[in-house]
């Protein structure tokens, strides 16, 4: 086949995958653009097969690897697809991102073995960078997914002494070796297994140490990560669909993490390499909340929508875990039914991964009109009646405008504290990732609405019924 049709036919996935990106950008063309996407997709997979069958290297028996794999990983993603609940996608992210480092890292071995010692630098290079990114990638995400599954058995934190050295030590001699490799292309193939070997256990220790509040950027991290593997596999195969698809996976996963990190007031080594936890001579919880909490019964919050013109609700992970996002929907419904406006603030890392309430919600099927992101929602508290924060903690903390100390100082966040009332709908008192007490909680204008956030809810909704 001449390789002029198949690169016209990359050319046309990669313009489709950038419609993706753009698309994106906007609810409303989300959906289009995801089916564009997969059909620039699936244009570059059937020419990659068309390519491949017709190459003379091939034997019968590798028309019935193509033809499993097909079938294993299309079975495979579609058991995903439908049985993963939304409330677990960042876990399902999480282990996506981790099958396109380790594809990437077998590609390049395979290919490692079938050219043997016959190298040149360049492919050298390119199989060395994809061996080293998608090993850490995959046994990253690995990590990674366990610990947003809370799987008991997934270590957390600091699992060795001078942790931090060590996976700066792992990352020196593994970027030694690929510049060996460089160097000798012939000493590759005894290389690139032992690279591989030690970028497992980097992967692992870079990973473990990441506390929850931070799995948003690192989620966006090993995508970009998985994106830049499968670039450099798109240098060793000469696949230019390859490299397209990756440097945009890539590329857009480092400027969300950019983002993301904004969102945060943190940089990314900060991040990576720093904690997050209570400053010396912080403010205790008893401190904070010592006979200040007011607790309120459904009926109670109940009577505060009698008179209330604007409501603003703040979903954050607790909304996630109690799957409460339809029961939201419903008291919307009938809020709005009374003639009240109702509205939500998203924070952009409210959740464990970038654009996990939104997708929440629009599950849902909350309007797209009615969510709105920080920026757009915070100078609208003050004209705000009823603010409802269902399993925010950190987000809405104002000590990141009030505490230099804090660790979350600076942190932009959603000004929840400048509604006329503010109901937290929350199982109890714990602090979110930060470790540190929300003096909001116990604020004047603050009910504290104890209980599961669904079951709240839809106690919620009786109550306004029967009022």
């Amino acid at each position: 086949m001449s390789q002029a049709f198949p690169n016209f036919v990359y050319l046309v996935a990669g313009v489709l995958f950038m419609y993706v990106l753009k698309g994106l950008s906007h609810p409303r063309k989300a959906v289009r653009a995801n089916q564009l996407g997969a059909a620039g997709m699936t244009l570059a997979i059937v020419v990659t097969i068309a390519v491949a069958v017709s190459s003379p290297d091939i034997h019968g028996i590798g028309y019935v690897l193509i033809a499993a794999g097909i079938v294993i990983g299309s079975v495979i993603g579609a058991t995903f697809a439908i049985r993963v609940p939304m409330t677990s996608m960042p876990q399902m992210v999480g282990l996506l991102n981790g099958f396109g480092g380790g594809a990437s890292m077998m590609v390049a071995s395979g290919d490692l073995i079938a050219s043997g010692s016959h190298s040149t630098p360049f492919l050298a290079g390119s199989t060395m960078v994809a061996g080293l990114i998608g090993t850490v990638t995959f046994f990253g995400s690995l990590v990674a997914a366990g610990k947003l599954q809370e799987l008991k058995w997934v270590p957390s934190g600091n699992v060795i002494p001078r942790q931090q050295l060590v996976n700066l030590s792992l990352t020196i001699v593994c970027f030694g070796l690929a510049a060996w490799a460089v160097y000798n292309p012939a000493v590759t193939i005894w290389v690139f297994w032992p690279m591989c070997l030690l970028a497992a256990v980097l992967g692992v220790l870079s990973t473990t140490p990441i506390g929850g509040a931070d799995m948003p950027v690192v989620i966006c991290l090993l995508n970009a990560y998985s994106g830049m593997a499968a670039a450099a596999t798109g240098f060793v195969l000469n696949n230019n669909v390859l490299i397209i698809a990756g440097a945009l996976v890539g590329s857009s996963g480092i400027i969300l993490c950019q983002i993301m990190c904004k969102a945060m007031n943190r940089s990314l080594v900060n991040v990576l390499f720093g904690t997050l936890g209570p400053a010396e001579g912080s403010a205790t919880a008893d401190e904070v909340y010592a006979g200040k909490v007011k607790s309120a019964s459904a009926d109670e919050v109940a009577m505060l929508f009698d008179n209330a013109r604007r409501v603003v609700i703040v979903p954050g992970y607790g909304l996630a875990v109690a799957q409460a996002q339809h029961a939201v929907r419903d008291l919307t419904n009938l809020l709005e039914s009374r003639g009240v406006e109702v509205e939500f603030g998203i924070h952009p890392v409210a959740g464990r991964m970038p654009g996990h309430m939104n997708v929440l919600l629009a599950e849902a099927n909350i309007p797209y009109e009615k969510v709105r992101e920080m920026d757009d929602i915070n100078p609208t508290f003050e004209q705000t009646d009823v603010a409802v924060v269902i399993g925010a903690n950190d987000v809405v903390n104002p000590v990141a405008r009030t505490d230099p100390k804090s660790p979350i100082a600076g942190m932009p966040i959603l000004d929840v504290d400048k509604a006329r009332t503010v109901v937290v709908v929350k199982r109890s008192l714990s602090p979110g990732f930060a470790g540190i007490p929300n003096p909001l909680f116990a604020a004047d204008n603050t009910l504290m609405y104890f209980g599961d956030g669904k079951k709240a809810i839809v106690d919620l909704i009786t109550a306004v019924k029967e009022s």
